[in-house]
């Protein structure tokens, strides 16, 4: 069992992926869960958690083919004896609350675990199904991997922890505002049976998120921000329920440097992901106050009148 389960980051195919298209993840070790016992809970010891597992115990008991896999009787003999899962992952962020979860639930109380990674996904997906209404599963992929990966119809290619160049530095830009992913989902679903909007999205919307997955990868900054460029036209133009009113002026913006936003997660809120090559300008742009690249490294800075931002 792994002593701890971190949140992710899709960097690129949250709504893509629906259509088998590729998606990019890495692993955001700054947020955690982990399993705790208590000798007694309050509010302060995880009974809310417990609460909220049980809970799931029950609905995984529901699902014939979860039950061969998941040793719910285990599973629900220590959440007697106060088991909980400590988790500092902000709900509503599209950061992997429900990911951490699901893939703790597995990774401590699968009765046979596979490394058929497909397999995991398809199982992963009925389980987080429970929060979401439906689940791709690549959240708790993601979360249980622990490694940056890219997703394809083909399947899952790991990458090395080092793929990201140190000329692309990426942020997380906080709303302020929880995103409720269902509704958002089921809008975007409802508008794929458009044949209008299908066709479009398939063919303008899905080819740039696969360019700047490749330019990413391949460490071409300049066709990566290009790419970044258009994609968020195309947010703008497709997923405009997704983007916070608070944060739209990050996507109309014109910049004079590299830099450039996108949704995280399902939008409506949580974090707006932005990319730069340029941290001290970004700071600028954002209302921080500038430091080096290594200084930021990892640190949070809450800004007067702006945006709270993590940089990666």
């Amino acid at each position: 069992m792994k002593e701890r389960y971190y949140s992710k980051v899709i960097l690129f195919g949250e709504y893509s992926m629906i259509f088998d298209a590729t998606a990019l993840m890495i692993p955001l070790t700054k947020f955690s869960a982990q399993w705790r016992f208590a000798s007694h809970l309050d509010a302060n010891g995880g009974a809310a958690s417990n609460a909220s597992l049980k809970r799931f115990a029950d609905y995984l008991s529901t699902l014939e083919d979860v039950k061969d896999i998941i040793d719910l009787q285990r599973f629900n003999h220590d959440l007697r004896y106060n088991l909980f899962l400590e988790s500092n992952v902000p709900s509503g962020y599209g950061l992997g609350s429900s990911g951490t979860l699901v893939a703790a639930v597995y990774d401590g109380y699968a009765k046979q675990k596979t490394d058929d990674l497909l397999q995991l996904k398809t199982l992963f997906g009925k389980m987080e199904s429970y929060f979401h209404g439906s689940s791709s599963g690549i959240d708790p992929l993601q979360c249980y991997m622990g490694k940056p990966f890219k997703i394809t119809p083909a399947g899952v290619q790991l990458l090395s922890d080092e793929f990201l160049k140190k000329d692309i530095r990426i942020c997380l830009i906080d709303t302020n505002i929880k995103s409720n992913t269902k509704p958002l989902v089921d809008h975007f679903k409802q508008q794929r049976e458009d044949a209008a909007f299908l066709s479009r999205f398939q063919s303008e919307y899905v080819p740039r998120v696969t360019s700047c997955i490749d330019s990413m990868i391949q460490g071409d900054t300049n066709l990566f921000f290009k790419s970044l460029k258009q994609l968020t036209k195309g947010q703008l133009e497709f997923l405009r329920p997704m983007i916070t009113d608070n944060t739209l002026d990050l996507f109309t913006a014109d910049y004079d440097f590299h830099f450039g936003v996108k949704i995280s997660g399902s939008g409506g809120g949580g974090y707006v992901l932005g990319f730069t090559d340029d941290v001290e300008k970004a700071n600028e742009l954002l209302s921080l106050p500038c430091h080096s690249n290594e200084g930021m490294q990892g640190e949070r800075e809450s800004m007067g009148g702006g945006f709270d931002v993590i940089w990666l």
